[in-house]
């Protein structure tokens, strides 16, 4: 079989998180692979609201763009990530027009969900299911009622192009392909694709022995569960770093240490544990692959993709700083034993989430009929 040719298609968010790094990691997957490829953005930062929402209503706004950059590389594949709102399915039908093979890579749950992260009044919410979505619109999950409306709309317009457009959906997680399956994603055209870890941020081995603090990495929102480590490390009698914004900033001022956006990896080096206290379902979890990486011990919740990445056993119930506290406290009081889960942690990124298993992976995807 000839060598794939991929066009990369990313609608950017407005604030960089998780997803733009997974797109990152594939285009550098990619380029280390000598497979032929080029990338196509578009800015969602730089589009209005109105704009934003008249392309949600038509399905994307210049279908023709994704159209003649595959014609122009020759593309095999079309290969989307986030689509919404300037993309939309209209391009995902456009590549199928240009005799490329259409591969959309489903982060999280905006197939569905009009906010993506499918949490709702301090719950896991799927609602929306199956193109049925008056639910996001009644709970006015976007805090705006117009927009609710675009969105309900939308979504439950565009599923069924999207269902005739996509040769094949893809997923952080296995969690996520079940999940998105019961959502109403064909089962048949669904897998899992993990991402990884680039060589040289996977440690040697562990230095957890001489962290100093517990850290927290990511957006400060209720479903991220913040307040909980907060909480746990306040219990656990351990100094908590808080790195990430978000909209409980200020609510949280004078609670922890709060670093706002900064580089996670010089805080990975000094870190004795990691904690992710999700209470919405995750797809994936990059922070806590990141410290894997850097042999850091986590404590997770039972939230979604958490205890198939970190495993089981490091994880505890989530909205249970106690539970959290308890593991805390044992982790901090044994040096000793933080390294040696950090090798732990270590070896299971080189065993199951390297790079060179995420591009054999992605290259069978690619020439499967």
């Amino acid at each position: 079989m000839s060598e794939p040719r991929v066009l990369v298609v990313h609608n950017r968010y407005r604030v960089r998180g998780g997803e733009e790094r997974a797109v990152e990691l594939q285009l550098e997957a990619l380029r280390l692979a000598g497979v032929e490829h080029r990338a196509l953005f578009r800015e969602s930062g730089s589009t209005g609201s109105a704009k934003a929402a008249t392309a949600m209503l038509r399905g994307g706004d210049d279908p023709d763009r994704v159209a003649a950059a595959a014609r122009e590389l020759g593309a095999t594949v079309v290969h989307v990530h986030n689509m919404q709102p300037l993309f939309g399915p209209r391009s995902l039908r456009a590549a199928r027009d240009a005799g490329a093979r259409v591969v959309l890579h489903l982060h999280n749950f905006r197939l569905f969900c009009a906010i993506g992260v499918a949490f709702r009044l301090g719950e896991p919410c799927f609602r929306c299911h199956h193109g049925r979505t008056l639910p996001g619109f009644v709970l006015n999950c976007r805090r705006s009622l117009p927009e609710a409306a675009v969105y309900a709309t939308a979504l439950s317009r565009q599923l069924p192009q999207v269902l005739g457009a996509v040769d094949q959906f893809v997923a952080p997680s296995r969690y996520s392909v079940g999940q998105l399956a019961r959502l109403g994603v064909p089962g048949e055209r669904l897998e899992s694709l993990p991402h990884y870890l680039p060589d040289d941020e996977i440690a040697a081995e562990s230095r957890a022995d001489e962290g100093s603090f517990a850290l927290y990495a990511g957006r400060l929102s209720s479903e991220k569960g913040v307040e909980t480590a907060i909480e746990a490390a306040r219990l656990a009698g351990v100094p908590l770093k808080v790195a990430g914004d978000g909209p409980l900033r200020e609510e949280l001022a004078g609670q922890a240490e709060l670093l706002g956006r900064v580089a996670i990896e010089p805080l990975l080096r000094e870190a004795a544990v990691l904690l992710v206290p999700s209470r919405a379902d995750e797809s994936f979890g990059l922070s806590a692959l990141e410290a894997m990486g850097a042999g850091v011990p986590v404590i997770a919740t039972r939230a979604g993709a958490l205890p198939e990445l970190v495993g089981a056993k490091r994880c505890v119930p989530r909205d249970d700083p106690e539970a959290m506290a308890e593991r805390l406290r044992e982790l901090w009081a044994e040096p000793a034993r933080r390294k040696a889960e950090g090798d732990e942690l270590i070896a299971r990124v080189r065993e199951r989430y390297s790079r060179e298993r995420y591009t054999g992976a992605l290259l069978q995807l690619y020439e499967r009929p």
